[in-house]
């Protein structure tokens, strides 16, 4: 705090930056820190923190933290498509910009896909979604397990 307990102008600025959803430039994933430029990325990775949780994680097998990550984050997009777009064919990027509204969802980059179409195609031949190809992106519709006549593909 500033003097006689008031806010500065740089405080107050900081602390709003802090409060919503910043545009993402770096997201340490094993953390739960986003930084706002890279050298605020570097001095992170630096950091005692970092290193400890560097050290947790460090005993396990990479391998084994992406997959987790990646279960994870399809678990959650598919949830977030049975609750919000149960019956509709929808574009990809709307539910994934849906998605990222939450300030801690598991992001993209700590998975195994690299790109969001990556990511749908495999929604379509895990037989989770129904997906669309077009010039004007890719669409996907949620198959509903639990509703009468649901029959598999491989059936």
């Amino acid at each position: 705090m500033g003097k006689n307990d008031f806010l500065t102008p740089k405080e107050i600025a900081n602390r709003i930056k802090a409060k919503g959803l910043q545009k993402l430039r770096s997201y340490c994933q094993i953390c739960q820190k986003q930084c706002r430029d890279l050298n605020e990325f570097k001095c992170h990775c630096m950091s005692e923190s970092h290193q400890r949780q560097m050290q947790i994680f460090g005993g396990n097998p990479i391998h084994r933290i992406v997959v987790g990550y990646s279960e994870k984050f399809e678990q959650n997009f598919v949830d977030l498509m049975k609750r919000s777009h149960r019956f509709s064919r929808v574009a990809a990027t709307v539910v994934y910009n849906e998605f990222i509204n939450d300030r801690h969802h598991v992001h993209m980059n700590s998975t195994q896909w690299a790109t969001l179409t990556e990511f749908v195609e495999h929604l379509g031949r895990t037989g989770k979604c129904e997906v669309d190809q077009t010039e004007n992106g890719c669409f996907i519709t949620y198959i509903d397990r639990d509703s009468e006549g649901y029959i598999p593909q491989n059936a």
